[in-house]
């Protein structure tokens, strides 16, 4: 009797063992998709920043421009000059 209870013990924690290994694994898999899915998250948000950066710097680009443009404009107005004139200043 005692041969079989050791027996059935040996079996059982043989089966928890694998049932154990089993679930490591998978939850090695789940973690690396975690994983996977945050480095994935992280690329599109530099992008997302990236391309929001070169936009600002473009409307930022334009808005210079235009400044300079309605400067030069009222300056030739002021001195009697075109505003190509007064650019030059």
């Amino acid at each position: 009797m005692r041969k079989i209870a050791v027996l059935s013990l040996a079996v059982a924690g043989l089966s928890l063992a694998a049932c154990s290994e089993k679930t490591q694994d998978a939850a090695e898999t789940t973690a690396s998709a975690a994983a996977d899915d945050a480095s994935a998250a992280a690329d599109a948000a530099g992008t997302a920043v990236e391309q929001g950066a070169a936009t600002a710097a473009a409307a930022a680009g334009a808005a210079a421009d235009a400044a300079a443009d309605g400067a030069a404009k009222v300056e030739g107005e002021v001195q009697g000059q075109p505003a190509a004139e007064a650019k030059k200043d």
